[in-house]
């Protein structure tokens, strides 16, 4: 018969000044590994290596996935027996189960084990869970939930074997007190990625269908932030007007949340429409967008390029543009010359849409590739601005004979090595 127990064990041992301050020592150093990141299975790893020795001998990470159980770590002071419970694997799920696993995962609070049962061929959870303590050369465990808002998440496990004492109270709490940092972590882990998940769909959904525009050679990227940095407002546009001019746009609205995402689709609705309709040049839509943006929505600040391609059927194509306070916009010539169009700059949107804003305009050399993108591709943190755009120049002349969705590719893969924020770039290739 199985002896499990709520909050069992042997009678509570002495407790000293010199055990107290090593709990407590160990309760700040699983809390900081905790909350050193936002990849939670990570930190849960490092909280298992962090309790073996000092906790227990062993150290068990399982989180509920799905319907089932995925054994996330499995630390051992003795490092050849954990190699020989590989984690990883599924286990079925605790709602049927005899195992003290299962009952702690169903609500039970923090169990003490000291006799693993027999076996029982239909309860596959139970059998796994005996294997394990038989690998583990278990003579107690400790199982304590990772619950949060009445959920449970996982557990975590910790081991003890023959020539160590059993759990006493004092180790029941910290045990108890470490489930529920750990529950945290891992929810608040979740829903972080849930939102980030949310904001780059919506992000994504929002950009633009480049169907209509076959007859152009372009080619735009979106590239979310890396781990730990949060979805901005970076954003790209591309769009016939009445006349047979293409606008291309690029921007970044200032913030890094979901709320950046939704002001950054506002803004770029905003200035399809008032480009499409006004028949202005890129000066007169950028002055437009910030009046408007001012007036109806509450979108702070905005650097953007608006430009203008006029591909006539003979002749040369000719670029219109105008700059709101945002990088300058690269050309690339065959011959390996490539330039910052520097012209049409103004201050960002956003501060006084009284503002004069200016129009530059030059003739598209044959063979040209322009580059429009967002500062996420030059920027480094610590670095003059002057750094990353001399970068963007070397490798733009290098790439500038060949195809343009490898000029694209291979911008990024050099650039984005050390990426901290979104990062939108449109590359157009003149004929």
């Amino acid at each position: 018969m199985n002896r499990e127990t709520e909050g069992a064990g042997t009678p509570n041992r002495e407790s000293t000044p010199q055990g107290a301050a090593a709990r407590l020592r160990l309760l700040a150093e699983a809390s900081g590994a905790m909350a050193s990141g936002l990849n939670a299975e990570e930190s849960l790893r490092r909280l298992a290596r962090l309790v073996v020795p000092h906790l227990a001998d062993a150290c068990v990470v399982d989180v509920i996935d799905g319907q089932g159980l995925r054994r996330l770590a499995v630390t051992d002071r003795d490092p050849e027996r954990a190699l020989r419970v590989l984690p990883g694997g599924l286990l079925p799920g605790p709602d049927d189960s005899a195992a003290a696993l299962a009952k702690v995962l169903r609500g039970t609070g923090a169990m003490v084990v000291t006799d693993f049962g027999r076996p029982d061929p239909d309860d596959s959870l139970l059998a796994a869970q005996r294997a394990l303590y038989r690998t583990l050369g278990a003579r107690t465990a400790l199982i304590v939930p990772m619950r949060v808002r009445r959920q449970a998440l996982g557990a975590l496990t910790f081991v003890r074997r023959a020539t160590a004492p059993a759990f006493d109270e004092e180790d029941r709490a910290l045990a108890v007190d470490l489930g529920h940092r750990a529950g945290l972590a891992l929810d608040n882990a979740r829903l972080y990625a849930l939102q980030r998940h949310t904001a780059e769909q919506l992000q994504l959904s929002l950009l633009p269908d480049l169907t209509g525009l076959a007859h152009l050679q372009l080619a735009t990227r979106y590239v979310a932030a890396r781990e730990q940095a949060e979805v901005g407002g970076d954003w790209y546009d591309a769009f016939l007007l009445p006349d047979g001019a293409a606008i291309l746009a690029i921007g970044d609205v200032v913030g890094h949340d979901l709320a950046a995402a939704v002001r950054m689709g506002q803004l770029r609705n905003m200035l399809r429409a008032l480009a499409y309709d006004s028949g202005d040049d890129p000066a007169g839509v950028m002055s437009r967008l910030d009046n408007v943006m001012q007036g109806l929505t509450t979108v702070e600040l905005v650097t953007a390029v608006v430009a203008r391609i006029e591909t006539p059927a003979t002749g040369p194509w000719r670029l219109h543009w105008t700059n709101a306070g945002h990088p300058p916009p690269l050309l690339a010539q065959l011959d390996g010359r490539v330039s910052l169009l520097e012209g049409g700059l103004a201050p960002v949107l956003g501060v006084d849409p009284r503002l004069e804003r200016e129009t530059a305009s030059i003739i598209l050399p044959a063979g040209a590739t322009l580059l429009l993108y967002t500062d996420g591709l030059i920027e480094r943190p610590g670095e003059d601005i002057g750094r990353g755009l001399a970068r963007l120049r070397q490798h733009a002349a290098a790439l500038a004979r060949e195809p343009l969705s490898v000029f694209r590719d291979e911008l990024l893969t050099r650039l984005s090595d050390e990426q901290h924020d979104d990062i939108a770039i449109v590359a157009l290739r003149v004929p």
